[in-house]
């Protein structure tokens, strides 16, 4: 019975969640799958090299919480923002830019971390695609220092 109330409870803050964020819902998500996606890499590749720690686990573990903290800052400064521009009569209708930048930036920092992984454990990868994903991050980058300054 406690199982099924817990899956309640989850299902709807996740879907509360949803509709509040809109737009910054499927990022969330993503940047979940690929977190998964890198702790189960760098996993991987820490066994193949006989590294395997249940420390750096962990440490794996609340490196990943962090990142959804530093998310959660950004849609409370986007909050603020909001809030802030109402109060003069400005709507920017739900916008959430600081909490999508960062959510985008992590997500293409969990693919570089993950094509790391992979080409250490020794899978072959085009050389392009890291450059992508990195081009990618850069110009992220450059579109929030462009958007604050």
């Amino acid at each position: 019975m406690k199982e099924s109330a817990l899956k309640t409870v989850i299902a709807v803050a996740v879907a509360g969640a949803t509709a509040y964020f809109k737009e910054l819902a499927l990022p969330v998500i993503i940047l979940a799958v690929v977190m998964s996606i890198d702790y189960i890499s760098g996993m991987t590749e820490a066994w193949i090299r006989r590294e395997l720690s249940s420390r750096v686990g962990v440490l794996g573990i609340v490196k990943k919480v962090a990142y959804l903290l530093a998310v959660a800052v950004a849609i409370v400064a986007d909050w603020v923002v909001q809030t802030a521009a109402g109060e003069i009569g400005v709507d920017f209708g739900g916008f959430y830019f600081f909490g999508l930048l960062v959510t985008i930036w992590l997500i293409l920092n969990e693919c570089i971390s993950i094509l790391e992984n992979l080409s250490e454990i020794g899978v072959p990868l085009p050389a392009f695609l890291l450059k992508l994903i990195e081009k990618l991050k850069k110009t992220v980058e450059d579109t929030g220092d462009s958007k604050t300054n």
